[in-house]
């Protein structure tokens, strides 16, 4: 299932929200309401019911997920992408804990179909079979939220992503480290909208900013 945010023409660009691990759509959606105009925003419900919420992946403990979980939930994810977005639309990813991990995923995994990824307080998934090699991510734009406070995500993690994202993936990586713990704060939404808007500015300006 998934719920729509505000924009409904769908020859916009389309912005995926991913919520975090335990939620569901409804909680993200609200996110679109402070963010800009000129993009339809679709929060989708991850597929792996756990705990009274939804689940991207099934893990080996917090941000490691299973490989083959994994894999089957972005093929299932590419499959639902497909219907709602034709090639040459492009597609920015946001994603929070959990979502920011699966987003990670799905960049690494095939990052030409993306037009940009943001990672809300997360980490990629790393050791879970997919590449992270120097320049995987080479020109995507990201933007990166982490917190000093964040007692969630393992600080191994944490540190491992930034490094990553910053000094070897090849990404257009805009880092923001901010207060406030395991949570998306006023601050962080404010510096995500001003990069979307920049972001979808430059896919607009490539005519195509993706394609798959």
């Amino acid at each position: 299932m998934c719920a729509h945010g505000k924009g409904d023409d769908q020859a916009l660009p389309l912005v995926v929200l991913l919520h975090g691990r335990g939620a569901d759509e409804s909680e993200i959606v609200r996110l679109a309401d402070h963010l800009p105009d000129g993009a339809q925003y679709v929060a989708l419900r991850a597929p792996i019911a756990e705990n009274g919420g939804f689940a991207w992946f099934a893990n080996r403990g917090i941000g490691r997920p299973v490989a083959e979980s994994l894999r089957s939930t972005m093929d299932w994810f590419r499959a639902w992408l497909d219907e709602v977005a034709p090639p040459g639309r492009p597609v920015l990813l946001v994603g929070f804990s959990g979502g920011a991990a699966f987003a990670g995923g799905l960049v690494l995994d095939d990052r030409p179909a993306y037009a940009g990824a943001a990672v809300l307080h997360g980490t990629l998934p790393f050791e879970a079979g997919l590449p992270v090699d120097d320049g995987r991510l080479a020109g995507l734009p990201v933007f990166l939220a982490h917190s000093d406070e964040d007692h969630v995500i393992p600080r191994d993690l944490l540190d491992r992503t930034w490094e990553y994202l910053l000094t070897q993936s090849g990404a257009h990586v805009l880092a923001h480290r901010v207060a406030g713990g395991h949570q998306v704060t006023p601050e962080t939404v404010g510096e995500l909208a001003g990069w979307i808007s920049r972001t979808l500015s430059i896919a607009d300006g490539a005519s195509s900013g993706a394609t798959r």
